[in-house]
């Protein structure tokens, strides 16, 4: 954020929705990310790591449904 009074005037979308998109964004992200950690997981066959990666998935995954149905009810769509 460029100051503590930013409220859309440099980026043009008010700083509460910006934040739901930024969020949005890192949960898809890290579900992707995650993907990647999972099949190494696989192939070392560490199961330990493989079902903690798999539960941070699922949490992203489930982070971003949530910031989408919000963003869907704010942005009127």
């Amino acid at each position: 954020m460029t100051s503590k009074t930013e409220t859309g005037g440099v980026t043009g979308t008010k700083d509460r929705d910006y934040n739901l998109i930024w969020y949005v964004e890192a949960c898809l992200d890290n579900a992707l990310r995650m993907e990647t950690y999972i099949k190494d997981a696989e192939r070392s066959n560490d199961t330990e790591v493989l079902e903690l990666f798999r539960k941070a998935q699922a949490d992203s995954r489930k982070g971003g449904e949530l910031g989408k149905e919000l963003l869907r009810s704010r942005l009127g769509g």
